[in-house]
């Protein structure tokens, strides 16, 4: 069976960090939750994952982040896990696997891995085993109208039924949209970008 993974990362904001690249002093690029979905080629979905992560360097969440992803504190103190943990079974969910970002997600992922790394803990799996790509530029060539959207965002801007139960700026909510926009080029007779399937 022929399958890729896409993914979505949430991680730590505060009102202006986007605009400044995540350049004040302590604000860093912390992943709170990583959503992904193991998709075959008709772009069906074979297995969610999903995990809150605490962060370390900012424990405690903005309310900006919170009023924007609808995730709270309690929560993440509650359910959340060590971010070696769910980077290295992230990882491992990628294992073999294509894995498809809407932007570069890649470079936050490999910023945490190295943080995680740094405090001398282990993250088990790596980035070598799987094929990390960047498909917004395919996606936005194709339908221009998807080039402001962020990627929650993807279904309603193609006008398609709304994806999953959810909200955007929720990983896994975030991922049935991009699954969304993929099938639906996908089924134009568009073909998925050069690398994006490998066989398992």
């Amino acid at each position: 069976m022929s399958t890729f993974v896409v993914f979505d990362l949430e991680f730590t904001s505060w009102p202006g960090a986007l605009e400044q690249d995540w350049g004040a002093p302590g604000q860093l690029r912390e992943i709170v939750q990583i959503g992904a979905l193991r998709l075959r080629e008709d772009c069906s979905v074979v297995e969610e994952y999903e995990a809150l992560v605490r962060p370390v360097v900012n424990p405690r969440l903005s309310a900006y982040f919170t009023e924007l992803t609808g995730i709270e504190q309690e929560r993440v103190d509650r359910d959340g896990i060590p971010a070696a943990e769910a980077l290295g079974d992230f990882l491992g969910f990628c294992r073999g696997e294509a894995v498809l970002s809407y932007g570069n997600d890649m470079v936050v992922l490999g910023e945490n891995v190295g943080w995680a790394r740094a405090r001398g803990e282990e993250v088990k799996n790596g980035f070598l085993a799987a094929h990390f790509l960047n498909i917004r530029p395919w996606l936005n060539s194709l339908a221009p109208e998807t080039a402001s959207s962020n990627v929650g965002r993807l279904w309603q801007v193609l006008g398609l039924p709304k994806p999953a139960a959810g909200n955007e700026h929720s990983a896994l909510f975030d991922c049935y949209s991009f699954a969304a926009a993929i099938e639906h080029l996908h089924s134009t007779g568009t073909a998925l970008p050069e690398g994006c399937l490998r066989r398992s």
